[in-house]
């Protein structure tokens, strides 16, 4: 892999693993551009440098939870977003062979198909009925921290977006569109936690075959990821999702129409 497209990639990853507009579609797109077919195991590897880079962001809101589960002895907010990784977490994990090896998680049709679908609904999201509104992800009950879990399980969909997916539905659990955000991308962390530590049990010679790769990678997308976290909680305390359904809709109407005149 060329210096540029691991820089490239890892930039993409860094940008849009937050932003809700799908890093994993994003990549898709950009291999397949590239050339060459989706190289799953880079696509994970890099997920190391976003993990950190929302470590770091949060630091002092995991501080926050670590004191009050094992000092103030107030759990609610940690058990609801264990609630919330659990299924995506479950489902990924036993399904991690099938989905690293099937052509579905790597078809750039799926990636624009779902591209559009969810810009859809992030447009007239505000449109939709919404539960009674909740101060935050505290204040969730457990069902409602479940519902959020279970969209979570769709971003394992190549081009659906982590983030949107449970953006969208902590809005329709009553969050606020910054509180939602927050919410989803702590409750994003075991998930992540747990995709990394399997990454450095299952591919020690991968690591250590790519290395180079591996590090630039992971540092661009790091930097990149701190960068786009950063911006886009600012940006939803004051907006709501609608700019990114239209970028979906119209990233995936573009790729649509160049794979169509090819």
């Amino acid at each position: 892999m060329h210096l540029f497209e691991v820089i490239v990639l890892g930039l993409i990853q860094g940008l849009t693993e937050f932003i809700p507009i799908s890093s994993s579609g994003h990549l898709v797109i950009a291999q397949y551009f590239f050339g060459q077919g989706s190289d799953h195991l880079f696509l994970e590897v890099i997920n190391i440098g976003t993990f950190l880079a929302l470590l770091v962001y949060f630091a002092s809101k995991i501080w926050s939870i670590t004191m009050d589960v094992f000092v103030n002895k107030k759990i609610r907010l940690a058990r609801n977003i264990l609630i919330t990784a659990v299924p995506a977490g479950l489902v990924g994990y036993l399904a991690a062979d099938f989905i690293n090896n099937s052509p579905f998680f790597g078809n750039i049709w799926v990636v624009i198909t779902a591209l559009f679908a969810v810009g859809v609904v992030m447009v007239v999201l505000e449109k939709l009925p919404r539960l009674t509104d909740s101060k935050d992800g505290e204040s969730l009950s457990a069902g409602r921290a479940l519902t959020v879990g279970l969209a979570q399980m769709f971003a394992l969909i190549p081009g659906v977006s982590r983030s949107g997916s449970t953006i969208i539905t902590g809005r329709l659990m009553g969050l606020s569109a910054k509180e939602a955000a927050e919410y989803s991308f702590l409750a994003s962390l075991p998930i992540m936690a747990g995709v990394t530590l399997k990454m450095f049990m299952d591919n020690p010679e991968y690591l250590q075959s790519h290395m180079s790769t591996v590090i630039i990678g992971n540092l661009v997308a790091f930097i990149s990821g701190l960068a786009a976290v950063g911006l886009l909680m600012r940006y939803l305390a004051h907006h709501s999702l609608a700019v990114f359904g239209w970028y979906r809709i119209f990233l995936a109407s573009v790729i649509l129409l160049v794979l169509l005149v090819q």
